[in-house]
């Protein structure tokens, strides 16, 4: 059995700058999921034209629009590059300028072309879980998120900061806490006996 050797990490995308090349469907696409995620992400997108809905978008966020062809010097101060254009030459072009830089690339729809893939999400107050098919199938996370959405409770994010606060309280080195809330929180995935 293949295994998913994907490294999870949850960025702040506030701290970081990120550049969506193109402005098509997938560039909006790319866009609104990363500003439903991260609201206050940084955001620069350069392509010739821009969807209406993106224009839109745009303003809800701070999100910069460059009504230009792509050129490396939009690299500059970027941290995270996503590649969206329907001319994959140019995808490639921009991978291959990132990776020199050592910036972190995703091309759309072309997975040796993604340092990282975009998963599912699901967010319910401070709970974030993130799905990954290791870019075999976007429609499995997408059922996935699905599934989720529907079986984590609305009200778990009372749960966190719930034991945020108790966390504060306990007495002891880091281990010791640990131990503590492990021991606390066991029965949430306990199953019942009938």
């Amino acid at each position: 059995m293949e295994r998913n050797n994907l490294y999870p990490i949850f960025l702040k995308a506030k701290s970081l700058n990120v550049l969506i090349v193109g402005g098509g469907n997938v560039a909006e696409e790319k866009l609104t999921f990363l500003l439903k995620s991260s609201p206050d992400a940084c955001v620069t997108m350069v392509s010739p034209m821009f969807r209406e809905g993106t224009l839109s978008l745009a303003k809800t966020g701070n999100v910069t629009l460059i009504e230009k062809k792509y050129n490396k010097k939009y690299l500059k101060g970027k941290h995270i590059v996503v590649a969206t254009t329907d001319v994959p030459k140019v995808n490639v072009k921009v991978y291959k300028h990132c990776r020199k830089r050592s910036i972190l690339v995703n091309v759309a729809d072309n997975p040796p072309y993604c340092d990282f893939y975009m998963g599912g999400i699901v967010t319910k107050g401070n709970v974030k879980v993130a799905i990954s098919t290791n870019g075999k199938s976007p429609t499995t996370a997408k059922r996935l998120r699905q599934f989720f959405e529907n079986v984590i409770p609305e009200n778990v994010d009372d749960l966190v900061k719930n034991l945020n606060e108790y966390r504060k309280t306990i007495k002891g080195d880091f281990e010791e806490k640990v131990e503590t809330l492990n021991e606390f929180t066991k029965g949430l995935i306990e199953k019942k006996e009938s």
